[in-house]
């Protein structure tokens, strides 16, 4: 069985833990949504990353909290590139799965769509 990366990404209006929780959650339902055959006990990790301007709270609570919990997770700040989109929560899972990678759908929500416009229009 291949591992295999899902990225997605999401934007917030404030820097406040209950829209960290609220995006997160959205954004974790839209690529279970997408990738329909994927359950937590095949997510080998997840690596989420928030830019500078985010700090009430870590996405990783979340995916805890929306019935994750066995899942390894980590938390990291994005490099701050000069024009980047703000208040940005990014996340890699890592799947176990036989699907190709050409099957794979990412999922970009609000704002994060302009960052992935390709993959966006792709779906």
């Amino acid at each position: 069985m291949a591992i295999r990366g899902v990225r997605g990404a999401t934007s917030i209006e404030a820097d406040q833990p209950e829209l960290v929780y609220e995006a997160t959650r959205e954004l974790l339902v839209a690529m279970l949504e997408a990738n329909d055959s994927m359950r937590s006990e095949d997510i080998a990790s997840v690596i989420f990353t928030v830019t500078a301007d985010i700090s009430s709270a870590f996405p990783a609570q979340a995916a805890r909290q929306f019935g994750w919990g066995l899942v390894p997770m980590i938390c990291a700040r994005e490099i701050p590139v000069p024009g980047s989109l703000p208040l940005a929560i990014r996340v890699l899972l890592h799947w176990n799965t036989d699907i190709p990678q050409s099957g794979i759908r990412h999922t970009y929500l609000r704002k994060a769509v302009r960052l992935r416009p390709d993959l966006v229009a792709a779906q």
